[in-house]
């Protein structure tokens, strides 16, 4: 943990291709999600995230809200992040935070990292406070173990 992002990682037993798959679904999100507060996508999503994708989600954290994302780091199997503020016009006054997947080959699978990157979000100063990174990366390693999952799940499949 540093003072602007979070990371966590672990080794999924599937092929980069699978797990990105997943990640690279917007509509799979939800299935995903460690926190609890993605709840579904809102309007149409993309069929696959590709560069500079834009992509809605409903969110809930005690009260419902929406997101606005955009996929703004993208390479295939390896990695893809998408930056994040809320939907309508407060967005350019909230969020910016930005959510990245690394996928690298390893000895047993996939070594999958998923970071939580406020150094260009609008409430840095806010979310740098308290237990906030703490508990994020609480939901990011239930994120990383459904994932999981899902992943060599299918792997056992094929």
């Amino acid at each position: 943990m540093t003072a602007t992002s979070v990371s966590v990682d672990r080794v999924i037993k599937a092929p980069a291709a699978s797990i990105f798959d997943v990640v690279a679904d917007a509509s799979r999100h939800p299935e995903i999600d460690g926190s609890g507060a993605v709840v579904k996508p809102k309007g149409t999503v993309p069929e696959r995230l590709t560069m500079g994708s834009t992509f809605g989600m409903s969110m809930k954290m005690g009260v419902p809200y929406a997101m606005t994302n955009t996929v703004i780091e993208f390479e295939q199997d390896r990695r893809i992040a998408w930056q994040t503020v809320l939907a309508g016009p407060l967005g350019r006054l909230i969020g910016g935070r930005i959510w990245r997947y690394e996928l690298e080959e390893v000895d047993g699978g996939t070594k999958v990292t998923e970071t939580w990157d406020i150094s260009q979000d609008k409430q840095a100063f806010f979310l740098k406070r308290g237990k906030v990174g703490e508990h994020t990366a609480g939901s990011m390693s239930k994120t990383l173990d459904r994932l999981a999952q899902i992943t060599e799940a299918q792997s056992t499949e094929s």
